[in-house]
This record gives structure tokens, sequence and C-alpha cells, in this order.
């Protein structure tokens, strides 16, 4: 059998116990060392921690020093365990020691657990010669009971060490004024501007006027698309500016570079091959365009722009706006989005003694939504475009409406930027047979689309709630708004938007939803900086990363009138995932933010092994990469060769993105792109074919008959087809853990193979004994 098996297995079945125990503790600290004594604190990990900070800890066990001799036995003699737990029990029990213990940073909570934690010590070791004579003292009438306390609070600082830095803990995670941060901006006289509209309502249209004729600029927005947009509409209009993406980095004076021999009406959305920043050769421009998490608030601007700033709110990222909103050093910022972010807005420029201007505009086309649903497939007419909440719809709907004579263009937002582009051109082309669309709520921002009718499949969408966990809900007020605003676009062919659901019992949900305003956005994003974790750092030397951020997190003192903590999830994620490789901490904190989908286990398995090489100290080059990615890859013939590919091209990302935080160590940038370019290619081929993808994995079912090939391929391929949720808690093992990548098909392959092998052995053993 595979040697690592045992240990998966009892990885899953500790999962399954953990929805059975309420409180399991686990060691989530200096894993490779196991040396809990020299680290003094355990994490606990529930499913949503207790308010109380002190619920994170509990204590580890105080080793006694082995060359400590009971001297004390020598001078008073043996004590009786019985006297000593009376003695122990009557100091618990006292008021005073609370109040003492209170003074000292031990809540009831930690008090309770130390107190456990010296009585054992106490009854189980032997005593240190000054603590052993104290309590002869007690029992002898010659010494009060409260006499303990000092040895008592001197194990409980060796039990709990946080103690002895608590209080510069709280002042490192003090998040109440976040816009103290950033004295230069404070510094500046800034012009705040809220332009404030719905969709297709020209705001930030007015907006980039001003970014246009400023002497410097910066945009910044939530995706690469619309910076790469921004950035193609300034260099046009004659105005020098850089893209700067996590990805990329595009420099103005190669813009005619790379519209020569192209049409400038294809520029906004012609897939050129991007050409990278050598900032020893280049001067930057005056402008930049970026998205919102590369904003460099070091240089100083005359107009700024942050686009979609209702994603203040995001539980993920809304930090960025946070950032950028308080941070940038720009005299002029003007912010686009919806109308409820304005309240909270105005709040944060009072933090700052700030004034905003609001300016208000209205949607530039008609927006009718429908009396009736769609009800069928077959009433799909030009200019549509069904929007889905999962891939799996996107497949099946897909597939239904191209058997009803219709060629279809597919976006969701796993696709590469290059193949949704060159989806949405061809949905765009007037000269197009292609007029029908499917996609997922990807088309809410980025893409220019024409599209003349906005149709919801479904109302209920997967949501990250404020835990972290996945639930299903009714798609919110603002989603709906945003999505359905996609029809009727403004000097598009249909300028009268349209906007119904599939479904007849949806409409009336539908309607609802587009007759309110955008819900408030009540509070802004935070989330903790390399300085502070490296400072929590120092402070806990021995704590892994993710228990670092765990205990920030709940230590935080946060003005929640205004900002709330972002999840991070995903931050501990690849914590934990990396902690057993040594990195210094700084790279590690990169590593850990790094843009991966931890859902996908190629992906994470593939960071892992970039991480460990890294680690090595040996550069991640192309060819390494390329082994590991077992490149080049062939044209796909199923859903899952589609799936797979899309995971490679987010390794491909990832490396670029890592590329610009280690240069050295990520030396390929080029080749790396020139891959990136071929294997988007590959892409566009089989989502252009993707109904033939989905015939052939429908026949790879039909032609299995070995159960053992169905473990892995074809039943996730059925599953997908039958419209079930891949991410589902339901299955066989095999599938769960190949789904949470605890191992990749290759091995669960080779299991099945051994399993086989297995059972023949058993099966001639057993014919063998029955004959004798």
């Amino acid at each position: 059998m595979y040697k690592g098996f045992s240990r998966i297995l009892a990885l899953h079945n500790v999962e399954k116990l953990q929805l059975n125990v309420s409180n399991l503790r686990c060691n989530i600290l200096c894993a490779r060392k196991l040396k809990p004594a020299g680290i003094g604190y355990i994490l606990v990990r529930t499913k949503k921690h207790d308010r109380n900070p002190s619920a994170l800890f509990v204590p580890v066990p105080v080793k006694p020093n082995s060359d400590d001799i009971n001297i004390g036995e020598e001078f008073t003699g043996r004590l009786k365990k019985q006297d000593l737990l009376k003695i122990l029990n009557k100091f618990y029990q006292k008021p005073e020691i609370r109040v003492l213990a209170s003074e000292n940073g031990l809540d009831d909570q930690l008090l309770h657990q130390a107190f456990l934690s010296f009585r054992r010590h106490c009854l189980e070791h032997d005593l240190p010669p000054d603590l052993h004579i104290t309590i002869s003292d007690i029992l002898q009438g010659a010494g009060h009971v409260d006499d303990l306390f000092p040895y008592f609070l001197r194990h409980a600082r060796r039990a709990f060490p946080h103690l002895d830095c608590l209080e510069d803990l709280k002042k490192i995670s003090d998040l109440r004024t976040p816009a103290n941060w950033y004295p230069e901006a404070r510094s500046m006289d800034r012009k705040i501007i809220f332009h404030a509209g719905p969709t297709n309502s020209g705001k930030t249209y007015h907006a980039m006027e001003r970014f246009l004729k400023s002497k410097s600029g910066v945009y910044c927005g939530p995706l690469k698309l619309l910076a790469t947009e921004i950035y193609h509409k300034s260099n046009k209009s004659g105005t020098p500016c850089d893209l700067v993406t996590g990805e990329e980095r595009r420099h103005a004076s190669l813009y005619n570079t790379l519209i020569n021999g192209t049409d400038d009406n294809d520029i906004e959305t012609s897939d050129v091959e991007p050409y990278l920043l050598e900032e020893t050769e280049l001067t930057p421009s005056g402008h930049v365009a970026c998205t919102v998490e590369m904003t460099s608030l070091n240089n100083k601007y005359e107009v700024a722009i942050i686009d979609e700033i209702q994603m203040i709110g995001d539980r993920g990222r809304g930090w960025a706006w946070t950032r950028a909103i308080l941070g940038l050093q720009a005299d002029e910022i003007h912010l686009c989005g919806e109308a409820g972010a304005i309240n909270l807005i105005e709040e944060i420029c009072n933090t700052t003694g700030e004034v905003m201007e609001v300016r208000s505009y209205k949607r530039l086309t008609q927006l009718k939504v429908e009396d009736t649903a769609l009800g069928s497939l077959d009433n799909v007419q030009p200019g549509d475009c069904i929007v889905c909440f999962n891939k799996n719809d996107i497949y099946s709907v897909s597939r239904a409406i191209e058997q009803r004579g219709h060629e279809v263009a597919v976006i969701y937002g796993s696709l590469p930027p290059g193949t949704k582009l060159a989806q949405a051109n061809k949905f765009n082309d007037p000269e197009s047979s292609c007029k029908v669309m499917v996609a997922t709520d990807a088309i809410g921002l980025g893409i220019n689309l024409s599209i003349r009718r906005i149709i919801f499949y479904s109302l209920i969408k997967p949501v990250i709630n404020e835990d972290g966990e996945k639930e299903m809900d009714v798609i919110s007020i603002s989603q709906a708004l945003q999505i359905a605003g996609r029809a009727g676009r403004y000097g598009s062919a249909w300028e009268t938007g349209h906007v119904t659901s599939y479904r007849p019992e949806d409409l009336a949900t539908l309607k609802t939803l587009l007759s309110q305003p955008p819900e408030p956005v009540t509070q802004a994003g935070l989330h903790p900086t390399s300085e502070q974790m490296e400072l929590y750092a120092y402070h806990l030397p021995h704590a892994t990363l993710s228990s670092l951020m765990d205990i920030f997190v709940h230590l935080c003192t946060v003005d929640d009138s205004l900002y709330f903590m972002c999840n991070t999830e995903g931050f501990k994620f690849l914590a934990e995932m990396i902690q057993h490789v040594p990195l210094p901490l700084r790279a590690r904190y990169v590593f850990c933010c790094a843009p991966i989908n931890n859902k996908l286990p190629f992906v994470c398995a593939t960071f892992l092994k970039m991480v460990r090489q890294y680690s090595r100290n040996e550069p991640i080059t192309r060819n390494w990469l390329s082994g590991t990615v077992e490149w080049p890859l062939p044209s796909p013939r199923t859903i899952l060769d589609l799936v797979h590919l899309e995971s490679v091209f987010d390794v491909l990302e990832l490396y670029l993105w890592l590329s610009y935080r280690f240069p050295d160590m990520f030396p390929d940038v080029k080749l790396v792109r020139d891959m990136e370019t071929e294997l988007d290619a590959i892409i566009q081929q089989g989502i252009f074919q993707i109904t033939r993808l989905l015939r052939n994995s429908e026949q790879m079912i039909r032609d299995e008959d070995s159960g053992f090939a169905i473990g892995h391929g074809s039943k996730r391929v059925n599953k997908m087809l039958a419209g079930q949720s891949m991410g589902e808690e339901k299955g066989k093992l095999s599938e769960l853990l190949v789904a949470r990548g605890l191992i990749t098909p290759q091995m669960l392959k080779k299991l099945q193979q051994e399993l086989s092998t297995d059972k023949k052995i058993d099966r001639t053993k057993k014919n063998r004994n029955r004959r004798k």
C-alpha cells in the first residue's frame, strides 16, 4: 500500500470527528520541532471562536528542570499528596487570588486553566526548593496560603508566555484609527468627489475625463481587465499611461508597438502580447492604471480614481479599497460606485478631516423588467445572456441551447482573460453567427458586452459568510442591479435593456430586488500588514504564521461603527500548508498573500512545490515549471481536460505574480508568459468546442466498464453533468481525498491498483487454505 495512506485516512477521520466534537484542540504551533514546552500556547480551532481572546490559548505542560535536586524534601521532609491537594484547592477558592490574577492578565478562563496546570505539576513532579519549603511552612502554620501566589504566577507565565507581552500585542493590533497610518496623505488637502450611479450611468466616464486632462494620475480598479481597458483608452487618447497588475507591468512607450498593425477599434479587447516594464531602462509615466491591491501609496498624483468603491465592504478584498482611500497622495480622489457607499465614505472622511462632494448620475438607457419569465430555452432570442451561478449550469445550459441551433458564447470566472475577451468579441461582433451568451456573474465587471436581455437562470448563489464558510443564499440587491444593468449598454445595438428570470417562480423575487436601491455599505475592510505580523513574531517567536494571524484577529481593536476585519481564512490556509517549509517570515507572508483558489488541488500542490524549491534556494525556471505541469499540453478532449487546463493557467499566473515579488528566484518571466499565451489559445479552442467536450465526457462515462477507472474521472464528470456541486461533502472517500488535495489522481490510481492486487492475493490465499 501507499506509505502515506494511513496518515491521509487519519486526517479524513479527524475531519469527520470535528463535526461532532465542539472544542477540538489542535496544536498548530511549531509543527516541525514538536516542542510544546518551548512554545507556551496551543490554538483552539473551533467553528467560531469565542470573542474572549483567552479562548485562543490553553496551557501546555511545564516540564521540570531535570538538573534540579529535591533539596526541599531534605530540609522539611516529604509532603503528602493529600495535604498538598487541600492547600492548592484552598488557594484557588480564595476571592483575593482571582483579583490578583486579574491584575496580572489572568481572567477567569485563563486562571482556571493555569491552576489546573499548576496543580498537576505540583502533584506529579518534584517541587522547586523554594515552593516546597513555602508549602511546608503553610502546613505547619508558619505561612499563609496567599504566599503561593508568586509561585503560581511564575508557573502561569511559563504556561502562557504571551502574558508577559499581552499589552504590547494589543497596542500593535489597535486598529481603531487607520487614518493615522498614512501621515503623508493626512498632511495633504485632498478633494474627495463621489460619482454615484447605477451600471451604465457614465460615472466612470466623467471621472476619466478629469484623469486624462491631469498632469499625473492613477486609476485603481477591481479587475485586471478594467485596468487594461483604461491603459488602452489613456494611451489611445494621447495620455501616456503604464499598466501595473499583480502579474504584469506594461509601459506606456510600448503602446504603439502593441497596436502596430491592429485596428484601433479592436484595441480595448484585442489579445495582444504583453510587454514587461524594464524599470532600469524605462521611466514610469505620469499616469498608471492598476488593480486596487497594487496601488502605490508612495507616489504623488494630481488625480486618482478608485473604481467600484462599494467593494470597500467586501469580506475578502475590502481592505484594498480602504487602504487606497485613506493612503493615496492625490490632490483629487474620484470615487466611482453605488450610492449605497456614500454614507460610509462620508463618515470615513470625517475621521480624516476631509469634505466629500457627491455627483449623482442616472442610467443612460432604459431597463425594463419583463412580466413573463423565459420558461424554456426554446424562447431564447438573439442578444440574450443567461446568467448562471455555477459551472454545472453553464455546461448544461450552453449545450441545451446549441442543441436548439444557436451558437453560444461562454464566459465564467476561471477562464483566462484572453479567452473571456475572445468570447466577448464573438458575441459583440455584428457579423458573427453567435448571438447568445451563457455566463456567470463574471460579466458584472470588466467586460463590455452588447446584451439585449439578461436572463437569471437562478437567483441562488454561493456566498461566503463572516466566518469564511460557503452558504447558498439569494443574490443581494447590489448583485442583481449590477448584473441586470449589463443589458442595454449605451452606444450599442440594444439601447433598451430587458431583464427576466428563467423560472416563473423567481420573477416576483427578481422584481423586488431590482425595485430597491442598493443596500447601504456600513463597514470598510481592514487587514493586518506584514509589519504588524513581524512585530507579533518578535514577541511570539515560536508561533506559526497562521496562529499569529488568528491571535492578531482576536486581540485587535476595531472601530466596528466604521470598520471590520477582512476574512483571513485563505491566508491561514496557505500558512498552514507551507508551515513545515523553512522560510524567512517576510517571504512566508508574501507567499501566503498569493492569489490562489484553495479549492483546486493541482494549483495548491504546485504552489507547495514552488515554495519548497524557493526554500532550497533553487530558482524556479521555465524548465522546472514545464516538467511540473507536463508541458506541452494537448488540446482538451473532455470537460475534465478543460478544467485541468484552467488550473494550469492559474499556475502560470501564480508564477508571474511571484516573479514580481521574488525576481531572482522566478527569472523566466517572458518564457512563462509565452506559455501562458499559448495555453490561453488552447483553452479558447476548448471553449469554442464546449459542446463537443461535453459529448465526449458523456461518451467516456458510457464506455467505462471498470469500477476503478470510474473512481476519479468519469464519476466527477457524471456529477457535473448531473448538476451537482463538486465541492459537496458527499461521495466516496477516494473522491473526497482527491477533491481536498490530500492525494493526487495519480496516487489514487496507484492505490486502486494496489488494492486490486491485494484483493487478488487474498483470494489466492483463501483458495489455497480451502484446498488444504
